[in-house]
C-alpha cells in the first residue's frame, strides 16, 4: 500500500480503529465528511492538521478493505 504509513490501527486511539497518522481521526470519518460533499481542499482548510495524501490513504485503504482482504493485510 503506497500510503500504508498514515494509516494506524492503535488500542489506545479511537478504540483500535483505523485513523490517520496516529491521530484521533478514523478513516471513517474522513469518509463520511467526503460523503457529506465536502472537497477534499474544504476539509483540510477546515482542519489544516490533514494533508490531501492523508485522504489518499483514506481512499485506498477503503478500496483495499472492501476488496476482501483483512484489516490487518490492508493496514
Amino acid at each position: 500500500m503506497k500510503y500504508q504509513n498514515r494509516i494506524t490501527i492503535d488500542p489506545e486511539i479511537c478504540h483500535g480503529k483505523p485513523c490517520i497518522r496516529g491521530m484521533r481521526w478514523p478513516v471513517e470519518v474522513l469518509l463520511d465528511l467526503s460523503a457529506s460533499g465536502m472537497s477534499v481542499e474544504e476539509i483540510i482548510e477546515d482542519h489544516p492538521e490533514l494533508e490531501k495524501e492523508d485522504f489518499l490513504a483514506v481512499f485506498e485503504f477503503a478500496k483495499l478493505a472492501i476488496s476482501g482482504k483483512s484489516i490487518k493485510e490492508v493496514a
